[in-house]
Order: C-alpha cells, then structure tokens, then sequence
C-alpha cells in the first residue's frame, strides 16, 4: 500500500538512533558497555573471566613480529 507523507513519518520515527549507554566497571572504574566483560581489567561482576596481561603480550608480539617482515 502506498504511504502519504505523514505516514511515512510516523513509521520513519521509530528508526532513530538511541545513545549508547555504559556502565562502570566496579574493580577499576573505566567505562563499559552493560553485560559485557570489562577491556581494561578483564572481569565480569568482580570475576576475572579474561587474562588482559597475555593479551597485551601478544598483541605486542605479534605487531613486533610484524614490523620485523615489513623491514626485511
């Protein structure tokens, strides 16, 4: 069916985007998205889940690894 001008308005306003709400991590105060495990030290409510610190290990030895093909 087709949709007049006013219609399509009505149907288009439930389109929006709503802003991001986060929480704040209780172990290190950075901010999160809710129900997700907290980046900066890797726990979900006050449980580690993650291992942060062998993350950033690798993470760095992988981009050394990297630099050293690039200049080969």
């Amino acid at each position: 069916m087709r949709h007049n001008r006013s219609h399509r308005g009505n149907v288009r306003s439930h389109h929006g985007l709503s802003d991001v709400r986060f929480s704040a991590c209780p172990d290190c105060g950075k901010k999160h998205l809710p129900h997700t495990v907290c980046e900066n030290c890797g726990k979900y409510r006050t449980r580690p889940v993650l291992d942060v610190h062998s993350k950033i290990t690798k993470r760095e030895k992988k981009a050394k690894d990297k630099a050293k093909a690039e200049a080969r």
